[in-house]
C-alpha cells in the first residue's frame, strides 16, 4: 500500500502521535507534567493552525519549467 504524502496525511499522523502522547502522559504522569504537556500541545497546535491558514492564504508559487 502506497501512502500519498500530503498535508492531510501529515495532519492525521500528528493527531495519532499526539493521541499516543496523551494516553501515556495521562496514565503515567503527575498533574504538573500534564499541565506542562498541555501548554506545549497548545503552542504546537497554534503553530500548526497558523501554518494551515498560511497555506490557504499564500499558496506556493507556480513551478516554472526551463
Amino acid at each position: 500500500m502506497r501512502v500519498k504524502r500530503n498535508y492531510a496525511t501529515y495532519s492525521i499522523g500528528c493527531a495519532v502521535a499526539w493521541a499516543v502522547v496523551w494516553v501515556i502522559v495521562g496514565l503515567t504522569s503527575s498533574r504538573d507534567t500534564k499541565e506542562n504537556v498541555l501548554i506545549f500541545f497548545f503552542g504546537w497546535w497554534f503553530g500548526w493552525l497558523s501554518a494551515t491558514i498560511a497555506r490557504r492564504v499564500y499558496p506556493p508559487p507556480n513551478r516554472t519549467t526551463g
